[in-house]
């Protein structure tokens, strides 16, 4: 069976953490180390309920911030000040355009509930993609293979017709044990150099 979509995470992938100064600041002046911050803010039952969707981005930062004393009022320029050193890989973007042409595309993204606006409006990258899968929006989070089914659903698809491209080794594992072709990613380098050879099974 020939590969005809072609999923990506966000966080990590096509959104990386370029410039790790800022938040390694922010930390200091928190008096935390940024492990501790970037655990507040993505991980821990708190983190994993945001992402399920079952509180929105703003309860979690007001979370993120009574946790740190931080003022209640000010959580967006916290989330600013934490995201200061993350940017869109513009290439990757024109990459996926290109196979856009040919394949369909997707996300498929543990995210909170303002990532769809931010793909929208701040990104806008959204006509690079047939379809955005987001945990939040699901109710189930990357490994889970539910999140992985919908997507598959959402563009008709078999599990041996797509590929998955993600930095996190359990997401990865996670689509092949549903049945998909999947990537570490590590570089854009590395993953122009890896799908080609995924993108000939079945041609």
């Amino acid at each position: 069976m020939s590969i005809t979509a072609i999923y990506f995470d966000i966080g990590g992938v096509l959104v990386r953490t370029m410039d790790r100064v800022p938040r390694a600041a922010l930390a200091r002046r928190l008096g935390v180390t940024c492990e501790a911050l970037e655990e507040l803010v993505f991980s821990g039952e708190q983190g994993r309920r945001a992402q399920r969707g079952e509180i929105t981005a703003e309860e979690q930062w007001a979370y993120v911030c009574r946790a740190l004393n931080h003022p209640l009022e000010t959580w967006r320029t916290l989330q600013a000040e934490f995201f200061a050193g993350d940017a869109l890989d513009n290439k990757l973007v024109e990459y996926i355009l290109n196979l856009h042409r040919r394949y369909k595309t997707g996300i498929i993204s543990n995210a909170l509930s303002d990532v769809r606006e931010a793909v929208v409006n701040r990104w806008r990258i959204a006509d690079a993609f047939d379809v955005m899968i987001f945990s939040c929006e699901v109710g189930a989070m990357k490994p889970d293979p539910r999140i992985f089914q919908s997507a598959l659903q959402s563009l008709n698809v078999r599990p041996d017709e797509a590929v998955f491209v993600d930095d996190f080794a359990p997401n990865v594992e996670g689509a092949r044990a549903v049945g998909m072709h999947a990537i570490q990613f590590r570089s854009p380098q590395q993953l122009s150099e890896q799908l080609p050879a995924i993108l000939t099974v079945g041609e």
